[in-house]
């Protein structure tokens, strides 16, 4: 099993944070422009200015186990390689590989190799489908097995947002948090964003957030105003998928709500989660005027 995931700088410095954005915006199924308008844009604008600046964002969350994406996603492995060695008599490897950064996808899969792996199912650790995500994972397993002569049977997991277990996970941290801390006002799903000519063209992401929102809020028995959904990390000037994160949390804010959020795109903690939700998310709301906020790991 290949677990897979975004991936993550090598630290939370500007070099480093910079070779991680090079590798990441270059990727023509994350930007969708064309390369002779793209890169004069991306190497001679956004990789002079963005690396320092997300550089300081990182270093608000690193921790002594380094990335919290990384640290999470190895001990997700870990997790499932534990419980899959005590269901089956012969478990399969699991391997953990990145997308972007180390440790690589080619890394793994060469792990995998020396393992002499024959049958691999890939699991991008991405809950919703989209080609800027889940297909570019496939892009990237596809052009290293390209190099292989004996390929092994492949088996690639496209989503799992509306899986009955992966909902009924959510549902259970979220009441689990609720019976700690209270429960909210109003829930708050926030996805990641996508620009929204994605979606006109055919992406599912919007539609699959939806529906995973909506399964957890009937697990939970939410009333109709008591949850809602937005979209995080927009840049740029084009429309992304609305209503926006930063919006919303104003809105809620202007009631003087109770709040908690979840991120149920993301499997483990990042810097989307950590970083833009749990800190700057929570302190603007509540300098807004909002009563009470919390961010649900």
């Amino acid at each position: 099993v290949l677990v897979a995931n975004l991936g993550t700088p090598d630290a939370p410095t500007p070099a480093a944070v910079r070779r991680y954005l090079a590798e990441f915006l270059s990727d023509p199924r994350v930007v969708e422009l064309p390369r002779i308008l793209w890169w004069p844009l991306l190497h001679g604008v956004i990789l002079q200015i963005r690396p320092r600046r997300s550089a300081h964002a990182y270093q608000q969350i690193w921790t002594a186990a380094g990335s919290p994406l990384l640290a999470g996603t190895r001990a997700l492995a870990a997790a499932l390689q534990m419980r899959l060695t005590e269901l089956l008599p012969e478990p399969p490897v699991v391997a953990v590989g990145m997308n972007y950064g180390n440790p690589s996808i080619p890394a793994a899969l060469a792990e995998l190799r020396a393992r002499q792996v024959r049958r691999l199912l890939v699991l991008p650790l991405y809950p919703q489908y989209s080609a800027t995500t889940t297909a570019s994972i496939f892009d990237r397993v596809s052009a290293e097995l390209r190099r292989w002569r004996w390929l092994p049977e492949l088996r690639f997991i496209n989503d799992y947002h509306a899986e009955p277990g992966h909902i009924a996970a959510l549902a259970e941290s979220l009441t689990e948090r609720f019976t700690a801390t209270g429960p909210p006002e109003h829930l708050l799903f926030s996805f990641h964003g996508l620009p929204r000519s994605y979606f006109a063209a055919g992406d599912p992401y919007y539609c699959q957030c939806q529906a995973t929102a909506r399964l957890v809020a009937e697990r939970l028995a939410l009333p109709a105003g008591a949850w809602s959904v937005a979209f995080q990390s927009r840049v740029g000037r084009r429309r992304w998928l609305e209503p926006y994160t930063e919006l919303r949390l104003a809105e809620l804010a202007a009631q003087g709500r109770r709040i908690a959020v979840v991120c149920p795109g993301f499997a483990v903690d990042c810097l989307e989660t950590l970083e833009e939700i749990a800190m700057r998310g929570g302190a603007a709301f509540l300098a807004a005027g909002g009563a009470a906020f919390d961010y649900v790991p």
